[in-house]
């Protein structure tokens, strides 16, 4: 069963990081494991500074693009395919939470140590500023991690 999770800031992210790695047994459905889920999430973080590997057409970004990342932007959440692959991007790791939950982590702070200067347009978005990528990235995230399924002894916690 799916939680609303709503997060615009890195600070929220690491909240719920740091519970997802205090919880047992925790899972998504769909075709990617959890750690799998992470190194996309981190990957969408590296793509924001690295190029993301194939864009979306001009047209898309300048027009869907553009609506879709103001609407998120003001409603303060996403929702998009949660088994959607990043077009062009290395298959993605499974080697385990703790791995993937450090990979998630290291991006999340290249990309706050980063300078504005070197972002990248997002695949589907066009130009993103420093700030709406910070929000539009813990979007991302929390829309995946509302999908966490934890077991019955660590809801509680």
């Amino acid at each position: 069963m799916s939680r609303t999770l709503r997060m615009t800031t890195w600070e929220q992210v690491r909240t719920e990081l740091d519970a997802l790695e205090r919880s047992e047994g925790a899972s998504v459905p769909g075709p990617w494991t959890l750690p799998q889920v992470l190194v996309h999430c981190a990957q969408s973080i590296d793509c924001s500074l690295d190029g993301y590997p194939r864009l979306r057409p001009a047209l898309f970004r300048a027009t869907i693009g553009r609506i879709a990342k103001r609407k998120f932007l003001s409603q303060g959440f996403m929702s998009h395919g949660l088994d959607a692959a990043i077009p062009g991007a290395p298959a993605l790791e499974d080697a385990g939470l703790a791995p993937a939950l450090a990979r998630l982590r290291q991006a999340i702070t290249r990309f706050e140590t980063a300078d504005a200067s070197a972002l990248k347009p997002h695949l589907a978005y066009g130009p993103c500023d420093k700030r709406e990528y910070e929000a539009l990235h813990a979007m991302h995230l929390a829309d995946h991690l509302g999908a966490v399924q934890r077991s019955p002894a660590t809801r509680a916690a």
